[in-house]
């Protein structure tokens, strides 16, 4: 008879804790610089995003990276972002009060260098804001190693 203990799972309760912790960080970061996400009932719609975004990140990620994995063969990974893309659809088809709402760019100039304005509404907004996120989330899991 073997004896389970209660503090046998813990490393996995934590893992689950600070992923929540870093995607509720990446969200709020991301909404902040950007202002492209939508929570309808604030912060505990931000939280409910957060849940959703880790739970598919865990479970549902995989899946979708096994079943694109041809594609990412044949592209040498430059299409690995499409994986990013899905997953935070899936979040907005999961989570109600949560939206991907478009954003505009007003441009920016220094020292002779300028990126022109854009609008960016739709699957646009959809793949821009993934990226951000995709970026402020992988900064935070680095340091949160």
């Amino acid at each position: 008879m073997t004896v389970v203990s209660p503090f046998a799972n813990i490393r996995g309760v934590k893992s689950l804790i600070r992923s929540l912790i870093i995607n509720l960080a990446a969200l709020w970061v991301t909404n902040e610089v950007v202002a492209c996400f939508y929570f309808a009932r604030g912060v505990e719609t931000l939280i409910a995003t957060a849940f959703v975004l880790g739970v598919v990140n865990l479970f549902v990620k995989p899946l979708i990276n096994i079943l694109l994995l041809p594609i990412n063969l044949l592209t040498l990974g430059t299409l690995r972002w499409v994986v990013n893309v899905a997953t935070l659809y899936l979040v907005t088809l999961i989570v109600p009060d949560f939206r991907v709402v478009g954003f505009f760019f007003p441009g920016l100039a220094y020292n002779g260098f300028s990126l022109p304005p854009f609008s960016a509404d739709g699957i646009l907004a959809l793949i821009l804001s993934s990226f951000a996120l995709s970026f402020v989330s992988g900064f935070l899991f680095w340091l949160a190693k």
